[in-house]
């Protein structure tokens, strides 16, 4: 995935790339450039380094305040279990949602992460059944937005920084049409 927000002086140390099937979607990111370890808890998941993914499988470019089918993705390579050396994946509420999608069980969401010298590599499953409208044949664009948040190195975004409500307003989303090869 493109990171558009480097135009403006935005920093570029993660390599994310995602794919999708009509059973879900799955992504994988490498992270480098790091001298510390992630800092993560799952206790605190926002101010956690990590993956966010916000999605709206109806593509509603002009809201600006997310409904039941926006959904918004966290993963952290580490921060759960007892020893926080577990990767957590989570649903996670959008603020203001006018409506949430529907809630997913423990262990829906697939996620493996492994450290490495200078950062982590982490891989993730959306089933299409945690995603509400998900339906790439008859919805094939959907709304999309990723950041990839670390203390050390930075926000890498897709477009906007974090300066702009992107958390919270689907408008602020980008477009990913959902092409079959």
């Amino acid at each position: 995935m493109p990171s558009f927000a480097a135009l403006s002086g935005g920093p570029i140390y993660a390599d994310l790339r995602l794919a999708w099937s009509t059973e879900g979607m799955g992504f994988s990111v490498k992270v480098s450039g790091k001298r510390a370890m992630p800092w993560c808890r799952d206790t605190r998941l926002d101010e956690s380094d990590g993956l966010h993914l916000w999605i709206d499988t109806r593509n509603s470019p002009n809201i600006h305040r997310a409904t039941q089918h926006c959904h918004r993705f966290l993963w952290l390579p580490a921060g759960g279990g007892p020893q926080r050396d577990r990767p957590v994946a989570q649903l996670v509420p959008i603020n203001r949602a006018r409506g949430n999608p529907k809630s997913i069980g423990n262990g829906a969401l697939k996620i493996h992460a492994a450290p490495k010298h200078d950062g982590y590599e982490m891989s993730g499953l959306i089933p299409s059944a945690a995603m509400t409208g998900f339906d790439p044949v008859d919805q094939p664009r959907i709304g999309f937005y990723y950041a990839v948040a670390d203390r050390e190195l930075g926000y890498q975004s897709l477009t906007l920084s974090e300066q702009f409500p992107v958390a919270e307003d689907p408008s602020l989303w980008g477009e990913a049409a959902l092409i079959s090869a």
